[in-house]
């Protein structure tokens, strides 16, 4: 009975480490039963120890108290099962324990495996992912996702395609990857496991960059070039598909072309009623009444059920404030009734990687983590961005207006910052 307990403990205290990411991984039988099945005692005994910030092996090496080449071994094991972040850099590799969502579910779900129980892991990732109401409310806490939807350049009206930037456009960020891969969909292949999946097509999760460095080094996916990137999202445009990427405006990672009947983010986007779970983009629909004719189509077609037609027939109505601004209605639409407009707000993007995280981090009370994560302290440079994230944030400028918050809080700063040079 002892052996038991301490086998649930090591289960228990990887989920712990997990939950330190800024995608929160919140308790639940579901999530410990997913760990269950992916990772062995020994594993998550192991895992348990990783941090969550990405960290040079020779940093892990005295941690771990094992030669490099055992740990690079253990580790490469991982990564290859989708288990562990990792990624190089200047020659060097680098390692980190992901979260579930963004992390071990794409990696795990992104391709064929006959190494697992697939039915039975995508029962439980159903659950976890889109039923437990305590997970998706953790993960979709706060203004900043780490998921923004893009329009349809085509639905742009000509004179409006100058106010499009490079970041919004998928076609400019495919034709300007250093490296692309394409796997498949996570969320539709999980669903095909329950026998609930779409029709649409599978494979059609694109990496881009170091993302796709990443998983095609991990055999997760595999290499394709720009001409055939394009031609799968023309491919999943015309399946009615909508175009979701990374939450940044440089080095993007992922494309993925999705369904709302089986994708995870629009579940959190619409079933539960969580609009932010999804960034818009900077576009929103507008309908013409004169023009519409009441065919459902777009009804049908839109994602968020933003549109919808009265019961006993008549015109389609649209809920503005639900409108996700892909402009899938838009290309559905045959009296031309639909078009795009711009915002009035321009929406935020954060800039890179890490200051998407670095506000995610703020708004969900994870400052700590990202700054204390050793053994690999924050550079120099790195706090100084933080600190810059930190006092643009409403909610730390109120923190900080405390005196002996604001105290402590700065002290730690320069003792860090200090350390940093040593």
């Amino acid at each position: 009975m002892g052996h038991h307990v301490n086998v649930e403990r090591e289960y228990r205290l990887l989920r712990q480490q997990m939950d330190r990411n800024v995608c929160p991984v919140p308790d639940s039988p579901a999530i410990l039963g997913i760990l269950r099945i992916l990772y062995s005692p020994d594993e998550a005994a192991f895992a348990a120890k990783l941090p969550i910030k990405p960290t040079r092996i020779g940093k892990l090496v005295p941690k771990f108290a094992m030669p490099e080449d055992e740990l690079r071994g253990k580790l490469t094991d991982l990564a290859e099962r989708g288990l562990v972040f990792d990624f190089e850099r200047k020659g060097e590799r680098y390692y980190s324990l992901p979260p579930v969502l963004g992390g071990i579910y794409e990696y795990v779900m992104m391709r064929a495996r006959d190494d697992l129980p697939m039915e039975e892991l995508s029962r439980l990732f159903d659950e976890y992912m889109n039923a437990d109401r305590k997970h998706l409310e953790a993960v979709y806490s706060g203004e900043t996702q780490f998921a923004r939807a893009f329009v349809r350049e085509e639905a742009l009206p000509e004179e409006d395609h100058s106010e499009i930037l490079d970041y919004e456009r998928v076609s400019r960020m495919i034709e300007s990857a250093s490296l692309l891969t394409i796997a498949l969909c996570p969320c539709r292949h999980t669903k095909s496991h329950l026998g609930t999946a779409c029709d649409r097509p599978q494979r059609t999760c694109i990496s881009l960059n170091k993302g796709a460095e990443s998983v095609l080094h991990s055999g997760i996916s595999e290499r394709i070039d720009k001409r055939e990137a394009l031609r799968i999202v023309d491919e999943c445009k015309t399946a009615g598909l909508v175009q979701v990427g990374d939450n940044v405006q440089r080095n993007s990672s992922f494309v993925c072309n999705c369904c709302s009947c089986c994708c995870t983010l629009f579940n959190g986007a619409r079933t539960l009623g969580i609009g932010h779970a999804i960034v818009t983009s900077n576009w929103m629909a507008e309908l013409d009444t004169e023009k519409c004719t009441g065919c459902g189509r777009c009804v049908a077609s839109c994602p968020m059920h933003a549109l919808a037609t009265p019961e006993k027939g008549g015109k389609t109505t649209l809920n503005a404030a639900a409108c996700l601004g892909c402009g899938v209605c838009y290309t559905m639409c045959r009296s031309d009734a639909l078009r795009m407009k711009a915002r009035d707000r321009r929406v935020f993007t954060p800039e890179t990687t890490f200051d998407m995280i670095g506000h995610m981090a703020i708004e969900r009370g994870k400052v700590a983590e990202m700054l204390f994560d050793d053994p690999e302290r924050l550079s120099h440079r790195a706090l100084g961005r933080l600190l810059r994230l930190l006092e643009t944030s409403p909610p730390w400028k109120a923190a900080m207006a405390v005196r002996p918050l604001r105290s402590t809080f700065l002290n730690t700063m320069l003792k860090l910052a200090r350390e940093s040079k040593e």
